[in-house]
């Protein structure tokens, strides 16, 4: 029998799985390495079987992540799942003991193997020759149509001619970056596959054709009419039809040789022009690999062979305290310069002071430095036999090292305890560290998107007192920029009309812009729904009605607590003001046919001859809102055919009218 202990660990496990889902596939931001992740994973896989426990909605039974609602739907024919991970010789043994067993005989297995690039998973449909379809992995069974932003990259082919070219196949394959077409836009992205992610996600495909993106393919999904008989003889077809495939795809024959391959190319990876985070292997034998089948969530005939996280000893030269733009101070480790997996690191994360009291971390200390991925390097551990005799312990700063202001620990409403993060009191920009990076951030792609305008140069121009607050980007003295150093007269001319071109900007966009804490891009959607212009913002605002927001589902004490203490500032209040009079800050347009007026709406069940997308999608254009669960803050739940009967029956509870599709059709016309 489960014990309360125990389901209380395994609840707290998917709770965090789940936050690094979300950031990894949904935000493209990752915050810990791969190889911690899979840690996580094994733990609730090892409780799941050891206690008996398995929630049907656990993150082992699912694959990626769902769909992004800023795309429609397509369903994959044949399932687009995740592959099991080794990461020893033993996991090998293993996994071919599993195929032995499962087909009951010893015969001898060839694998096909291929590098694992670190990049975005793709699905082209193509009939008869032409591409009709092209889709993300999504959640593995249902992706995002993302076709024409597919169709920008130059490695796929949107017509093939070939006679041998099946008249239906799905071709499968990795959509990634090169090394140095990123050194170009690296200050846009923390690493190459979020650029990827983030290109090939957008809403406009002429965004994404500006980025270079490359497209390796490695198998197919679903194929009318198989006419081959091996994996690698499907590789080689794939680059006569047109498609780029890995020069590193081998036929091997034994676990001993895929040790070996994985050793040698473990140390040679560094040197290719992408990011990969170990190998694929497969049973060559693509009618042994239909026998074998599929597990819940991966293929029972490929397994991904993981590097191990590189990691290398160090000496703690000194211990920076940081200072971001919420005013959270990070410490981070500047350390003796050390080559850790053929990446020179000077600098390691610490993360926060109760990390650093929790592991006692010292100035001068001797420690482990990991690196994994793309993920920051952070210290494993101290080793304590080499620390010196008069070290002491490192006494974090009660005051801002920056601005000198009192620094504080902000109580969670949530956990019922006070965060990790200790951070500057300062609301306004009288920090100069804060300032920096609230002006970086109000010039980053999700906000203003200014290009020509780095983290970088903001720091120039901070220094070169160009640049105070974010209204002095609008104010510049293009003449004196045209003289410095790395600059002439196109580069300034570039500068400004994307300073010009920056002005235009939803109301949204602008909220998030001002980086208030809590408010990310989506809630600043939601308050920007709401406020409907910016005229109406900036009286709610001015005239303190700010809890009025708690009105709109998805914002709660939190937001509003933050919101209220941001512009409480007088500072930042003023900020706000100066950027309305130079901005336009578009409203939302309004449908003329028909408006929604602010209320909220909830979908239901399959609707006739239009996906729930479109649907959620015409509901905001006519000022309606979308809301998430059942609630008295919903005005009308939609039904379609075979809807959820428990959310019609709280809705009838809560007094929720009820609309069929005939009558939420009618509201828009």
């Amino acid at each position: 029998m489960n014990n309360k202990l125990d389901l209380s660990k395994y609840n707290k496990l998917i709770k965090e799985i789940e936050k690094h889902n979300k950031l990894y596939y949904e935000k493209s931001s990752p915050k810990i390495s791969d190889r911690d992740y899979d840690n996580l994973k094994k733990k609730l896989i090892k409780l799941e079987t050891n206690k008996f426990i398995k929630k049907s909605s656990s993150p082992s039974n699912k694959v990626g992540y769902k769909p992004s609602k800023n795309f429609a739907k397509h369903n994959h024919r044949v399932p687009m799942l995740s592959l099991s991970n080794a990461f020893d010789y033993d996991d090998l043994l293993n996994f071919e003991k599993k195929i032995l067993n499962y087909i009951n005989d010893k015969i001898k297995l060839e694998y096909s193997v291929e590098p694992k690039i670190d990049g975005i998973s793709a699905s082209l449909n193509y009939k008869k020759g032409k591409l009709v379809a092209g889709v993300s992995r999504g959640d593995g069974k249902v992706g995002e149509l993302i076709t024409e932003n597919l169709k920008t990259i130059k490695d796929i082919p949107i017509e093939i001619k070939n006679k041998n070219f099946p008249q239906d196949i799905e071709i499968r394959g990795e959509v990634f970056i090169a090394r140095s077409d990123f050194q170009n836009i690296k200050d846009k992205f923390a690493n190459p596959r979020n650029a990827a992610s983030g290109c090939l996600r957008q809403k406009d495909p002429n965004e994404t054709k500006k980025i270079p993106l490359k497209f390796i393919a490695y198998t197919f999904g679903f194929i009318e009419k198989n006419q081959f008989r091996l994996q690698s003889e499907f590789l080689n077809e794939l680059k006569i039809w047109g498609f780029s495939t890995s020069k590193h795809n081998q036929v091997l024959k034994s676990l001993g040789e895929l040790k070996e391959y994985h050793d040698k190319f473990e140390k040679e990876r560094f040197n290719l022009e992408y990011d990969l985070d170990g190998l694929v292997y497969k049973i060559n034998d693509l009618k042994l690999q239909k026998r074998l089948g599929f597990t819940s969530n991966s293929p029972r005939w490929a397994i991904a062979h993981k590097f191990s996280a590189d990691n290398a000893y160090s000496e703690i030269l000194n211990i920076d305290v940081q200072v971001g733009r919420t005013g959270a101070l990070t410490p981070v480790a500047k350390i003796k310069p050390i080559n850790i997996g053929g990446v020179i690191v000077s600098n390691a994360t610490l993360h926060n002071e109760d990390e650093i009291s929790r592991k006692d971390i010292r100035k001068g200390d001797t420690v482990k430095i990991e690196r994994a991925g793309d993920v920051i390097p952070h210290v494993i551990e101290v080793d304590l036999k080499k620390r010196k005799k008069n070290s002491a312990r490192f006494q974090f700063p009660i005051k801002c090292p920056s601005c000198g202001s009192k620094t504080f620990k902000e109580y969670n409403l949530t956990t019922k305890k006070y965060d990790a993060v200790r951070r500057c009191s300062n609301e306004g920009f009288n920090c100069e560290k804060i300032a920096i990076e609230k002006i970086k951030h109000f010039i980053s792609k999700e906000a203003l998107n200014i290009e020509g305008l780095g983290k970088k140069v903001v720091e120039k121009f901070w220094e070169l007192k160009f640049i105070r607050f974010p209204q002095d980007i609008f104010k510049l003295d293009y003449n004196k920029i045209s003289k410095l150093d790395g600059w002439g007269n196109q580069s300034t001319s570039n500068l400004k009309y994307s300073i010009d071109q920056s002005k235009n900007v939803n109301l949204e966009k602008f909220i998030f812009s001002l980086g208030i804490r809590h408010i990310g891009a989506e809630n600043a959607k939601l308050i920007g729904d709401y406020s409907i212009n910016i005229k109406n913002f900036l009286d709610i605002i001015n005239k303190k009605k700010i809890n009025q927001f708690i009105n709109i589902d998805g914002i709660g004490e939190t937001q509003i607590n933050s919101m209220n203490r941001f512009f409480k500032n007088k500072e930042n209040l003023n900020i706000v003001y100066k950027l309305s009079d130079i901005l336009n800050i578009k409203s939302r347009e309004l449908n003329k046919k028909g408006k929604l007026n602010n209320q909220s709406f909830m979908f239901t069940g399959k609707l006739i001859d239009i996906s729930r997308a479109e649907a959620k999608n015409l509901t905001e254009q006519n000022l309606g809102n979308i809301v998430s669960t059942v609630s008295k803050k919903l005005n009308y739940l939609v039904i379609g055919e075979k809807p959820t009967q428990k959310k019609i029956e709280l809705a009838k509870k809560v007094g929720v009218k009820i609309l069929t599709q005939q009558e939420w059709n009618n509201l828009l016309n």
